[in-house]
């Protein structure tokens, strides 16, 4: 299912839920999506203006230790190229 797709449900139907059910509701739509391997940027700009989504998609990548976003990814150094007497005491 598309993420537009998804949104424009999503949009339509979170009116029938209760606003105590709303943060579940959409942490189970985040849930759908991400396990029908929709990209998380994809979620983003389908939803960009639904707090409630917003919030599922953090909780979501918060409890996904896998996840890691790629502005947070920092180029891990290579420590087996060098040797201990390369270094300087």
């Amino acid at each position: 299912m598309s993420e537009a797709v998804a949104s424009e449900i999503w949009s339509e139907l979170k009116r029938f839920v209760n606003t105590v059910d709303r943060s579940e509701a959409a942490e189970t739509v985040v849930q759908i999506l991400m396990d029908n391997d929709s990209d998380v940027e994809d979620i983003r700009t389908a939803f960009k203006g639904d707090s409630d989504i917003k919030r599922a998609l953090t909780a979501y990548l918060d409890n996904d230790k896998d996840y890691v976003d790629e502005d947070d990814a920092e180029e891990e150094e290579d420590f087996d190229d060098f040797k201990d007497e390369d270094w300087e005491d």
